[in-house]
C-alpha cells in the first residue's frame, strides 16, 4: 500500500498549459510538473506545509478525477449517500489524498519516470511507466484517465496490480457495514489531519 501511495505522490501534478493529445503525454506534463514542485518546495521550512497544501489543493482540483475516484473507493455505498453527502466525501477523499501527497511526496528522494504504453477505449486510458527511485526501487506503475471536457484526469494509481481505489474500496466497506458512513467519514478526517499533524512537526 504504501508503493501505491507514493506512486500517487510522484504522478500527481499540475498540467501544462496546452492540453495533449494523448494521456501519455499529459502524464508526462504531470510527471515533469510534480517533480518540479518537489524541487522546489522546502519541505522543512517554518509554513512551508500550509503554502504546499495550497499548492497541492491546486493541483488535485486540476489533475485528479476526485468525483471517480471517490464514487469507486466508497462502491456500492456511493449510492446510499444523499447529494450533500456525495459532495461531502468527494472533497473529504481530495483532502485525504491530498494530505497522503504532502506527507510522502518527499521521501523517495527523486525519481526518474519511463512511459512504456498506453490503451485508449473511449473516454478511458490506462497509462503505464516504470518508475526508478534513487533510494533503488524499481516500479510498474498504472495510471488510469478518464476523459472529461477534453482533458484526461486520473482516477486511479495501480502499482504492480495493487489499485489505490480498490484497496480504499475494501477498507471503507469494512468500516461503514460496522460503524456506518459517518465512521468511516470521521476516521478519514483524523487520518488526514495526523498526516498533516506529522509533517508540520517534522517541519518544525
Amino acid at each position: 500500500m504504501r508503493a501505491v501511495l507514493a506512486a500517487l505522490a510522484l504522478l500527481l501534478a499540475a498540467p501544462g498549459p496546452a492540453w495533449p493529445e494523448s494521456p501519455t503525454e499529459e502524464m508526462q506534463q504531470y510527471t515533469e510538473r510534480v517533480l518540479q514542485l518537489i524541487q522546489d518546495t522546502v519541505l522543512r521550512e517554518k509554513d512551508t506545509i500550509e503554502a504546499l497544501q495550497a499548492a497541492v489543493r491546486k493541483v488535485a482540483i486540476q489533475v485528479f478525477g476526485a468525483p471517480e475516484a471517490a464514487e469507486g473507493a466508497l462502491g456500492r455505498h456511493w449510492e446510499e449517500l444523499t447529494p450533500a453527502e456525495r459532495d461531502d466525501f468527494v472533497l473529504l477523499f481530495a483532502e485525504f489524498l491530498e494530505a497522503i501527497y504532502i506527507s510522502r511526496m518527499d521521501k523517495e528522494g527523486g525519481v526518474r519516470v519511463r512511459y512504456v504504453g498506453e490503451l485508449v477505449e473511449g473516454d478511458r486510458a490506462d497509462v503505464r511507466a516504470r518508475v526508478f527511485t534513487k533510494r533503488g526501487h524499481e516500479l510498474t506503475v498504472d495510471a488510469r484517465l478518464v476523459r472529461r471536457d477534453g482533458r484526461w484526469l486520473i482516477f486511479d494509481i495501480a502499482v504492480e496490480q495493487i489499485s489505490l481505489v480498490a484497496n480504499y474500496r475494501a477498507q471503507f466497506d469494512r468500516v461503514i457495514r460496522k460503524s456506518g458512513y459517518a465512521e468511516l467519514a470521521r476516521l478519514i478526517r483524523v487520518k488526514r489531519d495526523g498526516l498533516l499533524k506529522s509533517k508540520r512537526a517534522a517541519a518544525d
